[in-house]
């Protein structure tokens, strides 16, 4: 009897049945026991059936979930959070800024709204070749790598060191501009100068500042550098770049806000197997007395001067014929008098035969001369220039 009477509890508990009421008859076939095993049975099938529609409907939510039509957000990575912020983890500098970076710097002015500059700096690429050529008395190739618009603080914090930074003048512009040279071009120069072997690498030594001489040849060259700087802004404007000093600590060299706008130039400089860079930052606000030269577009070496077309242009003006009027004499007169002339009338002139008579042009005094007759024409004999050229009324 206990073997029978724990299957029938095992098979009640499974079935989710009355336990005591089949223990206590087991067999036994009582209409009341009978009947409640269908409504027993009933109820196991609805716990079923709404276990069912629970699990259909979680997972309808799962399916809504990955649609995207639900309302759950899905969390944004490491890396997209950058690309919508704008920074790039890799340091890689990218030129196209894109997030709130780009909201922020799309004020910074662009050095392409200034045609001329970029022609400037072609220019002095081309002086810097050859003047270094005859500072080293070596092969020297210089190039451009980038020109780019920056803000002054982030090129104080990009700046590789250990570096010099040579701060400079222009005296027309009335404010000041910035040279960078890396540590490779140190050496180089130095090792250059002082008669260093061709076809090896400059010794770099590490953890120690510049010596005495290593600044006083980097400033021979820079030297060299400002004075092609020079020629390179003569054909937009005389300015002479004067060296005024140089600093090896950035904090110290801070010639602008840290959030105003300067051009980059980044120049390379190479003598065979030796060189390095050269990076000229100027701030905006020493471009902007120069400004409206910079904007101006041109075509070719003259920057925008065409001989033939000033050689014809001045052909055909002296070619132009002209107005002269002899003025013998001005009286001047009410309006009431001038409206009140009648036919016949003669004016009287405050004039003798001998007076010198004025020649305008434009109502512009240009030459004096005598009166006279040359056959039955009345002529007029040059003497001289009219010295104080006077502007007729109301001219600008």
């Amino acid at each position: 009897m206990s073997n029978g009477t724990d299957d029938i509890e095992v098979d009640d508990a499974t079935t989710g049945g009355d336990a005591s009421a089949a223990a206590a008859a087991p067999g036994a076939t009582d209409p009341a026991a009978v009947g409640e095993t269908p409504a027993a049975e009933a109820a196991a099938g609805d716990a079923v059936v709404g276990g069912d529609a629970a699990a259909d409907e979680w997972a309808n939510m799962l399916d809504d979930k990955a649609d995207g039509s639900g309302t759950s957000e899905r969390v944004l990575n490491q890396d997209e959070i950058d690309n919508l912020l704008g920074f790039d983890a890799a340091g890689g500098g990218a030129q196209d800024k894109t997030g709130i970076k780009a909201i922020v710097n799309s004020a910074l002015v662009s050095y392409e709204r200034l045609p001329l500059l970029e022609i400037v700096f072609d220019r002095l690429v081309r002086l810097m070749t050859t003047s270094l050529r005859n500072f080293t008395s070596d092969n020297v190739e210089v190039s451009l790598d980038n020109i780019s618009s920056i803000r002054f603080g982030d090129y104080l914090n990009s700046i590789p060191l250990p570096a010099i930074l040579a701060v400079f003048r222009a005296e027309e512009l009335d404010n000041y501009g910035m040279m960078t040279v890396d540590s490779n071009l140190i050496y180089s120069i130095v090792d250059v100068l002082l008669g260093g072997r061709r076809g090896t690498a400059a010794m770099r030594v590490e953890g120690r500042p510049y010596t005495t001489i290593e600044r006083s040849l980097v400033q021979r060259m820079l030297e060299v550098v400002l004075e092609d700087l020079k020629v390179a802004f003569e054909p937009v404007a005389k300015v002479k770049f004067d060296l005024d000093r140089i600093e090896i600590n950035p904090r110290f060299a801070a010639i602008a806000r840290p959030a105003n706008a300067a051009v980059l130039v980044k120049l390379r400089v190479d003598m065979e197997d030796r060189g390095g860079r050269i990076d000229l930052l100027l701030p905006y606000a020493t471009l902007e007395p120069i400004r409206e030269l910079l904007l101006q577009m041109f075509m070719g070496e003259k920057f925008g001067r065409d001989t033939i077309w000033e050689s014809h242009l001045a052909t055909e003006l002296w070619r132009t014929n002209v107005d002269i009027e002899a003025v013998l004499d001005e009286l001047p007169m009410s309006l009431n008098d001038v409206m009140n002339f009648e036919v016949g009338q003669t004016l009287l002139l405050n004039v003798g035969p001998n007076a010198p008579i004025e020649m305008r042009c434009g109502g512009v005094g240009l030459l004096t001369g005598r009166m006279g007759r040359v056959g039955h024409q009345v002529a007029v004999r040059l003497e001289n220039t009219v010295s104080d050229r006077r502007l007729p009324a109301g001219a600008p």
